[in-house]
């Protein structure tokens, strides 16, 4: 009974009443098709742990677009083609420079790469991998981002 409440209490009635603090867009970035298809997986710059592109919403920019920017920035990735919607959204807690944590809903667009460059703006702070998509799922912390993966 209790596992029952706890998961009605994290499946539907939390979702309605709290909601994100912020937004926040991803890219998945790939190549190939099928069982060929590799997603480029980078590090977080303080913790090191396995990420994939994403930031805040840039002005002037509609989601996709910021997407693809954060993508050249983190990753070096110059873009072939962008999803016009997100492949889905994920939630995860996002500690900020002040200690504090806020609640991100995170957009996600797949970006198809027509390659990399090996100079983007922070290069010297990331490593790069091109994985599998189960992989990449592995490789992630955030349940939310790891179903999407795992459906890429």
């Amino acid at each position: 009974m209790v596992g029952l409440l706890k998961k009605a209490w994290q499946e539907v009635v939390k979702p309605l009443v709290q909601r994100p603090d912020r937004v926040q867009v991803a890219a998945i970035c790939y190549q190939g098709t099928g069982a060929d298809r590799k997603v480029l997986m980078i590090t977080s710059r303080e913790t090191k742990r396995w990420i994939v592109p994403k930031g805040w919403p840039i002005d002037g920019l509609d989601a996709k677009a910021a997407a693809a920017q954060e993508a050249w920035e983190e990753a070096g990735v110059k873009v072939a083609n962008i999803s016009p919607e997100p492949l889905g959204t994920y939630d995860y807690d996002k500690r900020m420079d002040g200690g504090g944590v806020v609640s991100c809903a995170t957009q996600v667009y797949a970006l198809e790469v027509d390659h990399l460059e090996d100079d983007f703006p922070e290069a010297a702070e990331r490593t790069r991998k091109w994985v599998n998509p189960k992989q990449a799922a592995e490789m992630v912390d955030e349940p939310g981002l790891q179903d999407i993966l795992k459906q890429f």
